[in-house]
C-alpha cells in the first residue's frame, strides 16, 4: 500500500513515477476489454495492446531513470513513450504526455494547478499534432477532462481532489462520446482509445487517493495481458517478441472504423522545418505565438511545434514559398516537403484520416498527425551535404506479415522489412532504427496499414543521417503499388508524387472473419461469418467463404480494372483459390488474374484491383 497524505498539496517525481506505473499497470490489464471497443467485428483490433505497449515503453524508462525532481520524471516518460509509441493511439497518447513534460519541466515538484496546467497543455500539444481533430475520441477525452480540472485547481490546492475531477470528467465524456461519433452509437460502444486513457487516469487517481496496492515491480516481474492470457514478461523487446510469435494465433478480436474527410481548400501541403538561429544579424526574436498567427493568413490546416531550437510546421498554402520566406527569417530551413494536393486530392485527404483496420478503417485510432517537433537533444534530420559517398541515393522499409508477401517487398527491391501488420504494429523505435540501417541518403518508408503511419510520421523527425519520406500506403495492395512506381533515376519529388499516385489507384480488399453478430452500412454480419472488406468498408458477409470472396472481386471490379491479384494467407486452402480463379476468369474475361503465396494471418485473402 502507498501512503500518502490525505490533502495531496504537492507532487513530485517519486509520487508521479507511481502513479505512471499504477496507470500502465490498470491498463495491461485490461488490454482486451480496450480492443473489444473497436467497432470493426474483425479479428484484429489492437487500440488496447498499442497503448499498453507504448506506455511500457515508457514505464521502462522510468525505470532505468528514475528521478525525485517531476520534471525530469515526466521528461523521461515522455521520450520513452515517444520511442515506443504504436498506433495512432500510442502517437497521440506520447503527445498527450510529452506537452505535459514540457509545462513541468523546471519544476521539481508541482501544485494542483501546475499539475492541472500540465494536462491541460498535453492536451494543447495533441491537437496542435493532429491535421483534422474529430471529436468523439480520445481527444475529446483527454480535452474535457483536463479542462474540468483546470477549473477544480482554482477552487482548491488539493492534488488528489482535481485528479478526482479529471477521472470524473473524463468518464462523462468517454460516454458521450457515442454522440459525437455516429458508428460509434451504431455498433454500441464507447471510443476504445479513451476507454484506454481513462484506464491510466483511474490508476493516478488510485495512487493518490491511497486506493492502490501498488508495488514497484521490476520489469521482469510485470504481468502483460496479450490476448486473454496473463503472462509475466521482462522488458518490451521480450513483450514485442512473445506478440510476434502469437500473430497468427490470436484470439478472435475486433477492429476500426473509417471516417469521412473534407475538402481541402489551398493547394500545396508544405511541411518544413526551423533550426531558429538567435545570433544571426538580423533575425527576429521567436515567438511562437506570434509566429503561428503570422502563418495562420497563408493557409489552413497549420500546425507549429516548437522544441528548443527547432521548429516543425506543416500547412495547407497556395504559396509555399511566401509561407518559407516568413520563416527564414528566424533561422535556417531543413527538410523542405512540398504535395500538390490537386494532384494527389483524394489519397492525401484519405491519409488524414488514419485507420485502424487494414485498409483504412478508423474510429478508434485517431487521425493523421504531422510528425512531432525534434525531441530535446536530437539535431532535425534529413541534411544530405555530410552523407558518405558511399551511400546510394535511395532505399526502402516496408511493413509486412507473411513470409510471402515480405519476398514479395524483397524483390521489387525493399531493403528492410518489418515483420508487423494490424495485429503487431512496429513502434517509432522500430521504423528508426531500420531505416537507420538503410544505406541510403533517402528513405521510403511504406507502412502498409493506416495505424502504422503515425508512428512512421513520427519517427521522421528522429533521424539524423538521412531523409526519411513516408509513402502513406494503408494496405499492402497500395504499398507494392507505390513500389512497383519507383524509379531509380526519378527525383526524391516525382518519385514520391508517382508513388502517392499509384498508391492512390489501387482498389484494395481483404476476406476475414467476423468475431461477432452487429450490423453495418446496413449488412447483417453473424459471428463466424467471412467478411469482405473493399477500402476500408465492409461490403459482404456470408458463412460461405467462397461467396463472400466472390461479391469483393464484384466489388472490387466494378469500375473496371485490368489485373486482379490474389494473396492467399496463411488459412487459405488451393481449392478455395482455384474456385475464385475460376470465377473470375469466366465473370471478367478481359482481366489478367495473378496468385501469390502471401503467407499473412487473421486474412485469408487480400486481393487488389489496377
Amino acid at each position: 500500500m502507498v501512503f500518502l497524505s490525505k490533502r495531496f498539496i504537492e507532487l513530485n517525481g517519486t509520487d508521479f513515477i507511481r502513479m505512471v506505473e499504477e496507470g500502465a499497470l490498470r491498463l495491461r490489464t485490461n488490454v482486451d476489454r480496450v480492443n473489444a471497443l473497436n467497432v470493426f467485428p474483425v479479428p484484429d483490433g489492437d487500440t488496447g495492446t498499442n497503448m499498453n505497449l507504448t506506455l511500457t515503453s515508457g514505464v521502462e524508462e522510468l525505470r532505468r531513470k528514475p528521478s525525485a525532481h517531476l520534471g525530469k520524471a515526466a521528461e523521461v516518460l515522455a521520450k520513452g513513450l515517444l520511442m515506443g509509441a504504436r498506433g495512432n493511439s500510442g502517437v497521440i497518447l506520447s503527445q498527450l504526455f510529452r506537452g505535459f513534460a514540457k509545462a513541468v519541466s523546471d519544476l521539481e515538484s508541482a501544485s494542483a494547478q501546475a499539475v492541472a496546467a500540465a494536462f491541460q497543455n498535453g492536451v494543447d500539444m495533441a491537437y496542435k499534432a493532429v491535421v483534422k481533430p474529430v471529436e468523439g475520441t480520445i481527444l475529446t477525452v483527454a480535452k474535457e477532462a483536463a479542462r474540468h480540472a483546470v477549473t477544480a485547481a482554482k477552487r482548491q490546492p488539493d492534488i488528489a481532489a482535481v485528479l478526482a475531477e479529471l477521472v470524473r470528467s473524463g468518464q462523462e465524456a468517454l460516454d458521450r462520446t457515442p454522440d459525437l461519433l455516429p458508428v460509434l452509437k451504431q455498433v454500441g460502444v464507447v471510443d476504445s482509445g479513451g476507454q484506454g486513457l481513462m484506464l491510466i487516469y483511474e490508476g493516478f487517481q488510485a495512487v493518490l487517493e491511497q486506493e492502490s496496492e501498488h508495488e514497484i515491480i521490476e520489469p521482469a516481474d510485470m504481468p502483460y495481458v496479450a490476448f486473454g492470457a496473463v503472462q509475466p514478461l521482462g522488458d518490451l523487446v521480450e513483450q514485442v517478441k512473445l506478440l510476434e510469435a502469437r500473430i497468427a494465433h490470436a484470439e478472435p478480436r475486433s477492429a476500426q472504423a473509417h471516417m469521412a474527410t473534407e475538402d481541402i481548400e489551398f493547394g500545396y501541403c508544405t511541411e518544413f522545418m526551423v533550426r531558429l538561429d538567435k545570433a544571426k544579424p538580423g533575425s527576429q526574436t521567436f515567438d511562437e505565438g506570434r509566429f503561428r498567427s503570422d502563418l495562420s493568413a497563408f493557409g489552413d490546416s497549420l500546425l507549429v511545434v516548437a522544441d528548443d531550437d527547432i521548429v516543425k510546421v506543416h500547412i495547407h498554402a497556395e504559396y509555399p514559398g511566401t509561407v518559407m520566406t516568413h520563416a527564414q527569417q528566424y533561422g535556417e530551413l531543413s527538410r523542405i516537403k512540398i504535395e500538390n494536393m490537386r494532384d494527389q486530392h483524394t489519397h492525401i485527404l484519405e491519409s488524414e484520416m488514419m485507420a485502424g483496420s487494414q485498409g483504412g478503417a478508423l474510429h478508434g485510432e485517431e487521425t493523421a498527425v504531422t510528425a512531432p517537433a525534434v525531441p530535446d537533444g536530437t539535431s532535425e534530420a534529413g541534411e544530405l551535404a555530410g552523407a558518405s559517398n558511399s551511400l546510394k541515393p535511395y532505399g526502402f522499409v516496408a511493413v509486412s506479415a507473411g513470409e510471402g508477401l515480405s519476398g514479395i517487398f524483397v524483390s521489387l527491391g525493399v531493403d528492410q522489412v518489418l515483420h508487423g501488420g494490424q495485429t503487431m504494429n512496429p513502434s517509432t523505435e522500430d521504423i528508426v532504427k531500420a531505416v537507420s540501417e538503410v544505406e541510403a541518403r533517402t528513405v521510403f518508408v511504406l507502412p502498409n496499414n493506416s495505424n502504422i503511419i503515425m508512428a512512421a510520421q513520427q519517427a521522421a523527425g528522429l533521424i539524423e543521417d538521412k531523409t526519411l519520406i513516408v509513402i502513406p500506403s494503408k494496405s499492402i495492395p497500395q504499398g507494392l503499388a507505390a513500389a512497383i512506381a519507383f524509379q531509380e533515376g526519378a527525383s526524391a519529388e516525382d518519385n514520391t508524387e508517382a508513388m502517392n499516385e499509384a498508391a492512390r489507384h489501387v482498389q484494395a480488399g481483404q476476406v476475414t472473419y467476423a468475431v461477432r453478430d452487429t450490423q453495418m452500412d446496413g449488412i447483417e454480419i453473424k459471428q463466424g461469418d467471412y467478411i469482405g472488406i473493399h477500402n476500408g468498408k465492409i461490403v459482404v458477409s456470408d458463412p460461405d467463404l467462397t461467396v463472400s470472396c466472390s461479391r469483393l472481386i464484384d466489388s472490387l471490379l466494378a469500375d473496371g480494372a485490368e489485373i486482379l491479384t490474389l494473396y492467399a494467407g496463411e488459412d487459405a486452402v488451393s481449392d478455395t483459390t482455384q474456385q475464385l480463379v475460376d470465377y473470375a476468369q469466366e465473370a471478367y474475361a478481359d482481366v489478367e488474374i495473378e496468385v501469390h503465396d502471401g503467407g499473412q494471418p487473421l486474412y485469408y485473402y487480400i486481393i487488389s484491383a489496377e
